[in-house]
């Protein structure tokens, strides 16, 4: 057997020996600040990422590094509170291992999200974006290397990366609830240091209306898999240069402790849609 089908057949085997029958429908990953959505679902059960076999560990701040798996608005989720980050030293294959457990473990539909680095002048901090598009200048792919075909195909499209229609679904579930939902394009940087206000102003030119440090190598990973994606940024502060201030995470966390209310609120609305 292929060495990664083999890690990623003893990864699900030990969830699914954690919840059962359960049928997982949806994922849900959760960014800096993020975490506390996965206190929303019932009838939880909790694996920490440090029991799973071959399961990365998270050590970003605000993460708190375990599968949270239960009901969230009538249907059962897979939850990863905490992500895993290139800056962290994990390659970009293993930062793609979770989603393609998900895919083995019958995930359908994924909601990414993270904390970003506002570049687009014209909003603040604590606005929600609809990630409509990204942009990846790191040379590093999580799929570089041996093509495993039972995943996904060797070369495969990225026009529809994140979903048409579920970005629609988002943008019509905002819409009810009231909550101003931006749409804009996600730079990924490698981190962990913050972009220099250089850098921030080239991601303007480029076309970028925030920039980060995570979500794209798992959103690759999801688009390879055939798992349709959406995906939420909350913009935690002024990206470098835009503002005077220096950048801090304790900023990060702030905001999205901030905007938790309205953040959970579309992130159930959207699953509920599904």
């Amino acid at each position: 057997m292929d060495d990664l089908m083999n890690r990623l057949n003893q990864a699900k085997a030990y969830i699914e020996k954690q919840i059962g029958d359960r049928q997982i429908y949806a994922g849900l990953i959760l960014g800096s600040g993020l975490g506390a959505m996965a206190e929303d679902i019932a009838d939880p059960v909790f694996i920490p990422y440090k029991d799973i076999p071959f399961f990365p560990v998270s050590t970003a701040p605000g993460h708190a590094g375990r599968l949270v798996i239960g009901e969230l608005e009538g249907k059962t989720v897979m939850c990863l509170q905490g992500r895993f980050h290139y800056y962290e030293g994990y390659s970009m294959d293993i930062i793609a291992f979770p989603v393609q457990v998900m895919k083995l473990l019958g995930v359908q539909r994924l909601i990414v999200t993270n904390a970003a680095g506002c570049v687009n002048r014209a909003w603040e901090p604590g606005n929600l974006m609809l990630i409509t598009d990204h942009i990846k200048l790191i040379p590093d792919c999580p799929l570089r290397g041996k093509n495993e075909s039972s995943l996904g195909l060797r070369f495969f499209d990225m026009s529809k990366a994140y979903d048409p229609e579920l970005a629609q679904i988002a943008r019509e579930q905002a819409k009810s609830l009231g909550i101003p939902l931006k749409e804009g394009v996600y730079m990924f940087f490698a981190g962990p240091n913050f972009e220099t206000p250089a850098e921030v102003r080239a991601a303007a030119i480029l076309g970028a209306d925030a920039v980060g440090m995570s979500t794209v190598p798992e959103v690759i990973a999801a688009a390879h898999c055939g798992i349709r994606t959406v995906g939420i940024s909350c913009m935690t502060n002024m990206a470098a240069g835009i503002l005077s201030q220096t950048l801090n995470e304790e900023e990060v966390i702030e905001t999205g402790n901030r905007v938790r209310g309205q953040f959970s609120a579309l992130i159930r609305s959207i699953i509920r849609t599904f």
